[in-house]
C-alpha cells in the first residue's frame, strides 16, 4: 500500500507542541519532562513524564548516568505541574 503526499502532511512535526495546549491537565499544560538527582550517583539527570498516566503516577527507570533503578514518583497538581520525587529502588 502507498501512501500519498497528502498523508504524509497530517503527521506533521511542527504541530507537535499544540498538542499540550489541546490536552492540558486542569486549568493548564502539564508538565511533561523533570529535571532529577540520582540518588545513586548524584548527577542532574532529565527524565520525560506523561501526563496522560494520571495524576498520580510510581514507576520505575534507570538512571542514564550510572544504570542504578530509581523509583520515580510524580503527582500532577491541578494547575498541570509535577512534583517528582526519585528515590533508590531499594528503599
Amino acid at each position: 500500500m502507498r501512501m500519498s503526499e497528502d498523508a504524509d502532511s497530517l503527521y506533521d512535526d511542527d504541530d507537535a507542541g499544540e498538542l499540550d495546549e489541546e490536552f492540558p491537565l486542569g486549568d493548564g499544560t502539564a508538565d511533561s519532562e523533570a529535571t532529577v538527582s540520582c540518588p545513586y550517583c548524584g548527577e542532574a539527570v532529565e527524565i520525560a513524564l506523561d501526563p496522560g498516566g494520571g495524576t498520580h503516577q510510581d514507576y520505575v527507570e534507570d538512571c542514564e548516568v550510572c544504570c542504578q533503578p530509581w523509583r520515580v514518583s510524580v503527582q500532577y497538581g491541578l494547575d498541570g505541574e509535577a512534583a517528582v520525587e526519585v528515590t533508590a529502588l531499594g528503599e
